[in-house]
């Protein structure tokens, strides 16, 4: 991954990281969704805007989860998205990270979440894209066919629907020579057919509902009105039951909403991490 700033290049405990932007500023994760990559969030990274500019006060920590991307490939037979909160606490530890603002966006928004609930002396604040509490039967069902298409008929075709669940219609058909190359890109760098299963099973899983008012960190939820993958009502519940919990909804942008719209999405988070 290519962004502007000063890159390392280590790993914590399997887990490839990079850092950006100033070493003395607030700590600040980015957490991806499932498939994983750090390099999910390079749209909001590379801004020349510097209004827009998360590095400019921010310390910046990139990682790549475990079975995914440049990680330790290497699952246990049952993943839990606890787990996944482990794996970005190891992240802050080997970092020297004592508290830290979460960004995280689907998985990684259940990460940060899971993370809070059980470390809350960790978290600075708390923001959650396109996530949820406990499982939706939409995208319930929105896994099993995707996991279905990659049993069935493979990772290309796996990759070639995700589109479809990831950004709106006329995105992609604007995008389209841009997403066809990416496929080819993501296709050499597969998971894993087993590793999706793991990640979608243990996301299938997770359910701290019942956790929520226990949350004591400012947070800020952020949906799409158009997502397809994870239905807007579950990120307008966390707002709801979160004690003192923001909501911002973007009107457009589907549930890869940063990536689509990077612009709108760094000015909601900057705004309410300058607050």
């Amino acid at each position: 991954m290519t962004m502007k700033g000063e890159v390392t290049l280590p790993v914590a405990d399997g887990l490839y990281y990079e850092e950006l932007g100033s070493p003395t500023g607030a700590p600040l994760i980015f957490s991806a969704g499932l498939g994983g990559s750090g390099s999910y969030w390079r749209a909001n990274i590379d801004q020349t805007d510097q209004s827009l500019d998360f590095t400019e006060a921010h310390r910046v920590l990139l990682y790549d989860h475990r079975g995914t991307g440049r990680s330790n490939r290497a699952l246990p037979p049952q993943v839990s998205v606890m787990d996944m909160a482990d794996d970005m606490l190891a992240v802050m530890d080997a970092t020297d990270v004592a508290k830290a603002n979460l960004v995280g966006h689907a998985a990684g928004a259940a990460a940060a979440l899971s993370l809070a609930i059980r470390h809350p002396d960790r978290v600075q604040t708390l923001i959650l894209v396109n996530g949820w509490s406990r499982a939706d039967p939409h995208f319930l069902r929105c896994f099993d066919a995707r996991l279905a298409l990659l049993r069935d008929s493979g990772p290309r075709a796996y990759l070639r629907a995700q589109p479809l669940f990831l950004y709106p219609p006329d995105w992609s058909s604007d995008h389209a020579e841009r997403l066809a190359i990416e496929d080819e890109v993501h296709l050499t760098h597969f998971a894993g057919a087993d590793v999706y299963e793991k990640r979608i099973a243990a996301l299938a899983a997770f359910d701290v509902d019942d956790r929520l008012g226990d949350i004591s960190v400012p947070t800020l939820v952020i949906t799409a009105a158009d997502d397809m993958l994870v239905p807007p009502k579950c990120g307008r519940h966390l707002a709801a039951h979160i004690p003192g919990a923001q909501l911002r909804e973007m009107r457009w942008g589907g549930h890869a909403c940063n990536v689509t719209d990077p612009e709108t999405f760094n000015r909601i988070v900057l705004d309410f991490l300058r607050s």
